[in-house]
This record gives C-alpha cells, sequence and structure tokens, in this order.
C-alpha cells in the first residue's frame, strides 16, 4: 500500500531585497509539495482551492487546513520582521555612506538636512 508523502515544506516567511537606503520585503506564504498514494505530485499552498489530486481523486483538504494553522501560529516577529532588523538597519546605514562620498546628495545627512531653500537652489 502506497502513502502520501510530503516531499517539500516551506514555511511562510518575508524576502528581503535591500536596495540603497531602503528595503523592500516581499511575503512567500507557506507551500508543499506532496506525492499523492496513486504517485501524482500535487504543491498546495493556505489558498489552494482544489484539494483533491486529479488522478486518483484523494482529498487533500487537511494538508490545506494544516497550511493555515501554521501560518496563523507564525509569531509576530516572522509577519512583522521590518520592526525587529534594527542591528541590520544600522549595517545597511554603514553600507550606504562608505558607498557615497560626504558630499553626495544621497548622503543621509544631505538628504534630511535640506530644507525647500536648499531644493530650489540645486534645481
Amino acid at each position: 500500500m502506497r502513502m502520501t508523502k510530503i516531499t517539500v515544506r516551506v514555511e511562510g516567511h518575508y524576502e528581503v531585497d535591500e536596495n540603497p537606503f531602503g528595503r523592500a520585503y516581499e511575503w512567500h506564504p507557506a507551500y508543499l509539495t506532496l506525492k499523492c498514494n496513486c504517485g501524482e505530485e500535487l504543491t498546495f499552498s493556505g489558498v489552494s482551492t482544489s484539494p483533491t489530486c486529479s488522478r486518483c481523486g484523494t482529498d487533500h483538504s487537511a494538508v490545506i487546513d494544516d497550511i493555515q494553522k501554521r501560518e496563523g501560529r507564525l509569531g509576530y516577529e516572522d509577519i512583522h520582521p521590518w520592526r525587529y532588523d534594527t542591528q541590520d538597519k544600522a549595517e545597511q546605514h554603514q553600507r550606504d555612506e562608505a558607498a557615497h562620498l560626504e558630499s553626495s546628495p544621497w548622503r543621509y545627512n544631505d538628504i534630511t538636512s535640506r530644507g525647500t531653500a536648499d531644493e530650489r537652489r540645486v534645481q
């Protein structure tokens, strides 16, 4: 007798895209890939709408329920990483400042210290 076997399981997470003076966080929902009793490989996420195997008709809705429960139990830091990366932000700030000359308008100090009168003179 064949058994359903999970071959890949990925928990929901954010991926961080770092760019000069900022970060973008992109959510990647949890998903898993399983091998059905009939040998068919299926991939499910928490928002999958068809829990049945197209080859043999086995209902895998319990798998989708499990994914939804796991995502519901993610910690606050997992779903709001931008509130907890102060060390990373400080390191990024150091890298950004090292990459731009002191006179560069891309420096933090230059951007935040300019007023509207300074802006008009630059243009």
